[in-house]
């Protein structure tokens, strides 16, 4: 079945700017978006390990917004 997503500006205004930001290469900007999100699974990945281990203790209570950032 193919990827199927509902229609959202924000993704539309993020390829366009990948893709300017490769000076219009589309397969350039294909591989810069499959190098981020290797990057993100790997740091994803990292998280992962480091919570099986404790290293990064499990929160009981959500982190309120303000402090996100």
């Amino acid at each position: 079945m193919p990827f199927a997503k509902p229609h959202d500006d924000r993704y539309e205004n993020a390829i366009d700017d990948v893709i300017a930001q490769c000076g219009g290469d589309t397969r350039g900007a294909l591989m810069a978006l499959l190098a981020a999100n290797e990057f993100l699974e790997a740091q994803l990945n990292d998280l992962h390990a480091a919570i099986e281990t404790g290293e990064v203790p499990l929160r009981s209570q959500p982190i309120p917004r303000n402090q996100l950032n």
